[in-house]
């Protein structure tokens, strides 16, 4: 079984920054497209961002593009999102997911495997 393990959620200002973590398990990471989705209170899960094993971006939320960056390295099984320029309103749970095939997913349904998710708040 795959087990991811997120890092990085904390408290920030607005305007602020953090770089959120997601060490995977897997011996075959690589090949793996990883997703990054969140949760605020009384909200749907969302989708953030995604990458594939080779490296390809998709990021196609309006709400954080331009300021959430996904990236990979494959060497150390780990996943990242830099959150930059944070707003109010992208306090919420942060879950990175992963996919054994296929290209990344959009929808939560398209994922494998799940971390534990890791609280970001931006206080105004």
């Amino acid at each position: 079984q795959v087990q991811l393990i997120e890092s990085g959620g904390g408290l920030v200002q607005a305007g602020g920054s953090l770089r959120l973590s997601c060490a995977a398990s897997g011996r075959t990471f690589g090949s793996y497209a990883m997703g990054w989705f969140r949760q605020a209170p009384g909200k749907e899960r969302e989708f953030v961002a995604g990458i594939s094993g080779s490296g390809r971006i998709t990021s196609r939320t309006d709400s954080v593009k331009g300021r959430f960056t996904i990236s990979r390295d494959n060497a150390k099984n780990t996943v990242y999102l830099q959150m930059n320029s944070l707003k109010p309103e992208d306090t919420a749970v942060y879950y990175c997911a992963a996919r054994q095939y296929g290209s990344t997913s959009v929808s939560e349904s398209g994922y494998d495997y799940w971390g534990q998710g890791t609280q970001v708040t931006v206080s105004s």
